[in-house]
């Protein structure tokens, strides 16, 4: 049984034109996503594609002015405002991106504990700082004078001080050297281990081959691909033409880039979202595009035969 499930998620946003009109800006059509206990899960795709407003929409934090449709469910129950107020926090948590979201004013230890008072709490912040490498001397320390990556282990600390069940890490390591982000996701790796799930949103397709059980690839809204970590070893096992992109243009391959770019939000061409930038595109690509099973994944392809290797 999944630990979260996305079904067709869609977000738009109310915008203002001439004479104070209102329209409305879809910005993520049609995603789904599921994440089972135990499972580290990542969703890639380049800057604007929806990754961040999922994480927003399964925490309840989306701005005012942005509708959400699709249903959500967490532990094979709804996952409505209400109930995820009393879960944020708690046992859904988020591990945001910047470490600008840790209080200047605030002791490190204190942000662990959320300020539960008393020699537990105390006790359990410095265990869990000495997990992630960092000794007591933390614990008293304001924000400014930690080091970046010291930063981020008392962002994934104050995550697992309310053991949580599902982790939601929001680019947790820009910026970062390759050994070093290896090692912040190596954090996340261990909470899945103890059952937790854990979605990692990212840019860094490397990261998420090496560290996840599965990757889920976004473009323009759309989740056009679903596959297992191990399928990205060779470009042979992934299913759609985006995705076969994204392989090539990693260091390792070819490092070529794919011709145009992701359509802005307001674009939205019949058919196919990415048949403009697809050279086997065809007629067939101009109707409604199933989210379709195939070889042990999934994809957004009316001519997945061309990718069934």
């Amino acid at each position: 049984m999944p630990l979260l499930k996305v079904e067709n998620l869609s977000i738009s946003f109310r915008q203002y034109t001439k004479a104070f009109q209102q329209t409305a800006l879809i910005v993520v059509r049609a995603l789904d996503l599921s994440i089972n206990p135990g499972e580290m899960v990542a969703i890639v795709g380049s800057s604007g594609s929806g990754k961040s407003l999922l994480a927003h929409a399964i925490l309840g934090i989306l701005p005012y002015n942005a509708s959400m449709a699709g249903r959500l469910y967490y532990d094979d129950k709804p996952l409505d405002k209400k109930r995820v107020e009393t879960l944020r926090g708690k046992e859904i948590v988020l591990v945001p991106q910047g470490i600008t979201y840790l209080d200047p004013l605030m002791k490190a230890g204190r942000q662990i504990h959320n300020g539960q008072r008393g020699k537990a709490a105390h006790q359990k912040t410095l265990s869990i700082l000495s997990r992630y490498g960092l000794d007591e001397k933390t614990a008293e320390r304001y924000p400014f004078e930690l080091s970046g990556g010291m930063a981020r282990r008392v962002l994934i600390s104050s995550a697992v001080y309310s053991e949580p069940r599902l982790v939601i890490a929001d680019e947790p390591t820009p910026g970062l050297h390759i050994q070093a982000a290896r090692r912040v996701l190596g954090h996340f790796r261990e909470m899945a281990e103890k059952d937790a799930g854990v979605l990692l949103i990212t840019h860094d397709l490397e990261l998420a081959r090496q560290t996840c059980d599965r990757i889920v690839v976004f473009y323009a809204g759309y989740t056009i691909e679903e596959a297992l970590a191990r399928d990205f070893d060779q470009v042979e096992t992934l299913r759609h033409p985006y995705t076969r992109a994204l392989w090539q243009a990693m260091p390792q391959n070819r490092f070529s880039a794919e011709d145009g770019r992701q359509p802005a939000a307001h674009i939205n061409p019949e058919g196919c979202i990415y048949a403009p930038r697809c050279k086997d595109a065809s007629d067939l690509c101009r109707q409604s595009i199933p989210y379709q099973p195939l070889r042990g994944g999934y994809v957004r392809c009316i001519r997945k035969e061309h990718y069934d290797t």
